[in-house]
């Protein structure tokens, strides 16, 4: 099987540039050991590229060209441009309304988040502010616009512990870390030990769903748990680093990108 590995552009992983290169190349040596023919490229050398020849597309990028040069090629592609496009805020927020999944209210007692929507995350100082108040809310709404920022999202914060979560569509593959844990650090475990709570489970059905509805497969995103187990996705985001569980999600995405050409 020849694959076609496309790294994220730096200017999508301010501050974690290695990170999400290091689980893509590692993605790419299970690939390796498992007899396929791998290439790997940049979004911005993706560009200047006559053909792929290639049956399985794995990308990371988000560069609108990115995402145009990809949605003509022949070949399976993980994670789908149309995937990737709907995993902007302001569509993500639409879509958890519409099916159901646990968002944080609009409303609220304890101050608000403003994120920009046209995007999956920060690309810029300020693209995501905190307000304690709606006076303070409007005030930086403002300097969005003043940014040339229209497309946006606001949210009341929510009281409860974050963790960060990490998936690949239908393989089973789902994991759970206190927000903060350093990689290879003793700290860097699942928040739940032994048995999963019915909250993790419960999360990752939804993880699940809105991944569907997206039609994303390799994704990550940050949720709260209240202290009365109920929980809220915060964020949702396209093929994140994996610190905690690199090799293990490794491992789960080159299973999914076997089985998609098995399927065929």
């Amino acid at each position: 099987m020849k694959v076609l590995s496309v790294l994220r552009d730096p200017c999508f992983s301010p501050g974690a540039e290695e990170k999400d290169k290091a689980i893509m190349m590692a993605v790419v040596g299970q690939l390796q050991l498992a007899g396929c023919t791998v290439r790997v490229t940049t979004e911005r050398s993706l560009m200047d590229m006559a053909s792929f020849g290639a049956d399985v597309v794995l990308t990371m990028g988000r560069f609108p060209a990115t995402l145009c040069r990809l949605s003509c090629v022949d070949a399976r592609v993980i994670n789908t441009p149309e995937s990737v496009a709907r995993c902007r805020r302001s569509t993500l927020q639409r879509v958890m309304a519409e099916t159901g999944i646990p968002a944080p209210p609009r409303e609220g007692t304890h101050g608000y988040w403003l994120k920009r929507g046209d995007a999956a995350g920060a690309m810029a100082a300020g693209d995501v502010v905190f307000a304690p108040d709606e006076e303070a809310l409007h005030a930086r709404i403002e300097h969005f616009r003043l940014r040339g920022i229209t497309d946006y999202v606001v949210s009341a914060h929510v009281v409860g512990s974050e963790v960060k979560f990490y998936g690949v569509r239908g393989t089973g593959f789902f994991r759970c870390f206190p927000t903060g844990a350093k990689p290879s650090s003793a700290d860097e475990k699942p928040f739940y030990a032994g048995e999963k709570p019915s909250c993790v489970v419960d999360l990752q059905s939804a993880a699940e769903r809105l991944a569907m509805a997206i039609g994303i497969d390799v994704y990550g995103g940050d949720a709260i748990v209240r202290d009365d187990g109920s929980f809220c996705i915060i964020d949702f985001n396209d093929w994140p680093s994996f610190s905690p569980c690199r090799e293990e999600a490794a491992k789960a995405i080159v299973g999914k990108a076997l089985s998609l050409m098995k399927a065929e």
